[in-house]
C-alpha cells in the first residue's frame, strides 16, 4: 500500500499495535530474509499468550536459515499450482478468490485513500496487505489516524471474520515451521484486537 502523507504522532500503545500489524505484514508478504529473521530472534515475550507466542517465534527464528524459510513460504503460499493455504479474505469467506469481500474492500480502500502500490500484484484482500492497511489506519499513513470506531469498523468488516481462522490454519499447516510460530502470534494478537474492539461502546 502506498503512503499519502507522513505518519502522525499517536499514543504509544497504538504505535505498538501498528508495529505488530506491520511486523506480521512483513512476515507474510514474502519469505523472511536474514535481516528479518534476526529481528525475530531478538524478540522476547512475557507470560501472556501473545508473549509466549513471540518467545516461541524468537526461538524458532534462531534455529532456521533463510533458505529453509523461503522453501517453507513457497510450500505454504505458492506451491505447484497453489500453496497449502490461500491467504485471502474472499477465499476464507466465500470459498472462491476475487469475490464480494474483495470488491467491498476496494470500495473502503478508496474511501480511506488507500491505493495499491504499483509493484504489488496480489489481490488486496490478502492477509499481508490487510495487516499493512490496519497499521496504516492506526498511524495515519493514509491520512489522519483513524478513530478507534473507524478502526473497529475496518477490522470487523475485513479482518475479524477470517484472520483468526487463517492464523490457526497457519499454526497447524503441515509445511509450517517458522510460520507455525507466526500463526500463533497472529492468532493471539487477533484475539486481543477482537476483544478490545468488542469493549468499545456501540
Amino acid at each position: 500500500m502506498t503512503n499519502t502523507m507522513a505518519e502522525t504522532k499517536i499514543a504509544e500503545e497504538d504505535q505498538l499495535r501498528a508495529d505488530l500489524y506491520d511486523f506480521l505484514a512483513a512476515l507474510l508478504a514474502r519469505p523472511a530474509d536474514e535481516a528479518l529473521l534476526k529481528q525475530c530472534a531478538a524478540l522476547s515475550g512475557d507470560d501472556s499468550d501473545l508473549g509466549q507466542a513471540i518467545g516461541a517465534l524468537s526461538r524458532v527464528a534462531r534455529a532456521v536459515k533463510a533458505r529453509a524459510v523461503e522453501s517453507e513460504f513457497n510450500a505454504l503460499f505458492i506451491g505447484l499450482g497453489r500453496g497449502e493455504l490461500l491467504p485471502y479474505a474472499s477465499f476464507y469467506l466465500t470459498g472462491f478468490l476475487n469475490e464480494k469481500p474483495l470488491a467491498t474492500l476496494r470500495n473502503d480502500m478508496s474511501a480511506q485513500r488507500i491505493t495499491r502500490a504499483p509493484n504489488v500484484y496480489e489481490p488486496e484482500d490478502n492477509i499481508a496487505s490487510l495487516m499493512e492497511m490496519m497499521a496504516g489506519l492506526i498511524t495515519g499513513r493514509f491520512g489522519d489516524p483513524a478513530s478507534l470506531e473507524a478502526q473497529k469498523t475496518f477490522y470487523n468488516k475485513h479482518i475479524g471474520p477470517w484472520a483468526g481462522h487463517f492464523y490457526k490454519d497457519l499454526e497447524g499447516a503441515k509445511n509450517s515451521v517458522l510460520y507455525a510460530a507466526v500463526g500463533a502470534v497472529g492468532s493471539a494478537f487477533m484475539e486481543i484486537e477482537r476483544e478490545a474492539f468488542r469493549m468499545i461502546a456501540e
